[in-house]
């Protein structure tokens, strides 16, 4: 018999997220899930660092992944599938690949908040804005509006030799799928338990709300969160919110008239005065909703995160009543959170009722939410995880400051990780992390529970 439950495995290669779960399966290998492979845009050796993350994941599976997770269309997050696609193809099997529905080509509602062909065209129309800022010497505002489009570029090249996308890694992951075995994934869904394992895998989010998609900000008191009050405008780019809760700042608007009489803007906004063309407009999108800007411009991708709670059967490690809890946030935001209230299990498996916050209560390890970030872990939740032992931050302190993302973990949440978790916080870029169920290895940090 095995000696642990779980091994989670969180790869220490840059600003990005790769982690294995092996799942002990009787009479067999163990059931592995890879969730993400990816890390920002600017690494240095970004394609040399997750090739030798992959080799890793490849020696310790033999090569054989039962679930590849897809958790949502940022580079840091799918960069590897280009960078390592090679890998990745020659696998000797993947049973599964799941994403969030709003990656469903073929889901009308999802089409209608995220289409990927204007996705691709407005991250050309932000790269255009950013060259229009630095050629009119505002050198600060092409920062930081570069600072945004990174999540939407991969170092190297894609498979046709021109400029990878997030697009063309989240299509080699749908390629990896066998016949049948591409799951776009619901919160609520059926549990899901694989042959042999003692555990079942949960979704809570992206919830099928728009308001709640549309929702990344804490409120102007940020409550929420581990946000002060009136703290949220002196934070970097990825997190300053407009008054009003816009996801970003007026620093990223461009006039119509201006875009209009830009070549690259006619072209691809204004292509016969079609009446539809102009929700497309950059300064529509800054003067209309959250929902707008982040979803025509796919720079609020973050709150359709695929959010996956693993049980592991069996007596709590810590002695409370129910199952022990995997929690992977992967970079949902307040909204995603705040769904989680709402997801309920009737009779899972025919046994009791289960609800999204009991998940959350019961976590035993906690895989950061969006590296850190100063809305991606609610306070009430977090305080609500009694029996929280390892917390798992995939952060470069030192890369998102060359980002000017400068809260990157935001310090008050950080404080409260330390504090919740009884045996550590486990930081990517940090050295040290201990405990007796952590080992530390320079490619990762390991917890088995």
């Amino acid at each position: 018999m095995p000696g642990h439950r779980a091994k989670i495995r969180m790869y220490r290669h840059g600003l990005g997220d790769c982690l294995l779960v092996r799942l002990p399966r009787a009479g067999g290998r163990d059931y592995s899930i890879l969730i993400d492979c990816g890390v920002i845009l600017g690494t240095s050796k970004a394609k040399e660092k997750i090739n030798a993350v992959m080799d890793d994941v490849v020696a310790v599976t033999d090569g054989r992944l039962d679930l590849i997770v897809l958790t949502h269309a940022h580079g840091d997050h799918v960069s590897g599938f280009l960078q390592a696609e090679k890998t990745f193809r020659s696998l000797k099997e993947v049973g599964q690949v799941w994403m969030a529905w709003t990656e469903n080509p073929e889901d009308a509602f999802a089409q209608s908040l995220l289409p990927a062909k204007y996705r691709e065209r407005a991250v050309e129309a932000l790269k255009a804005a950013t060259n229009q800022a630095f050629a009119i010497g505002d050198d600060q505002t092409g920062a930081r509006i570069r600072s945004l489009t990174d999540f939407f570029g991969i170092d190297g090249l894609g498979a046709a030799g021109k400029g990878a996308t997030t697009e063309d890694a989240v299509q080699v992951a749908r390629e990896l799928a066998p016949a049948g075995k591409l799951r776009y994934c619901e919160p609520g869904q059926a549990p899901y338990r694989p042959d042999g394992v003692a555990a079942r895998i949960m979704v809570l989010g992206p919830p099928r709300d728009a308001k709640l998609i549309r929702r990344s900000a804490p409120t102007k008191k940020g409550r929420e969160t581990y946000e002060a009050a009136g703290y949220i405008g002196q934070l970097g780019p990825l997190a300053a919110l407009e008054a009003d809760g816009r996801p970003f700042s007026s620093l990223f608007t461009i006039p119509t008239d201006t875009a209009r009489a830009m070549p690259f803007f006619r072209k691809a906004y204004w292509t016969g005065g079609a009446a539809d063309d102009d929700w497309r407009g950059i300064d529509d999108i800054a003067a209309s909703s959250a929902l707008d800007l982040a979803l025509k411009l796919d720079s609020d991708t973050n709150n359709t995160s695929l959010v996956l709670a693993i049980e592991l059967d069996g007596q709590s490690q810590s002695g409370h009543p129910g199952r022990d809890v995997l929690l992977f946030a992967a970079d949902a935001q307040v909204g995603n959170w705040q769904s989680w209230k709402d997801v309920k299990w009737a009779a899972p498996e025919g046994e009791a009722a289960v609800e999204g916050l009991d998940l959350v209560r019961r976590t035993l390890v906690y895989k950061v939410g969006h590296h850190g970030s100063h809305n991606a872990t609610l306070k009430a939740y977090l305080e609500s995880m009694e029996r929280l032992l390892v917390a798992l931050n995939p952060v470069d302190e030192v890369m998102a400051g060359k980002k000017r993302w400068d809260h990157i973990p935001l310090p008050s949440l950080e404080e409260a990780l330390r504090k919740q978790a009884a045996e550590a916080l486990a930081r990517a870029d940090q050295d040290g992390a201990q405990g007796p169920h952590v080992l530390e290895d320079r490619l990762f940090y390991e917890v088995s529970v």
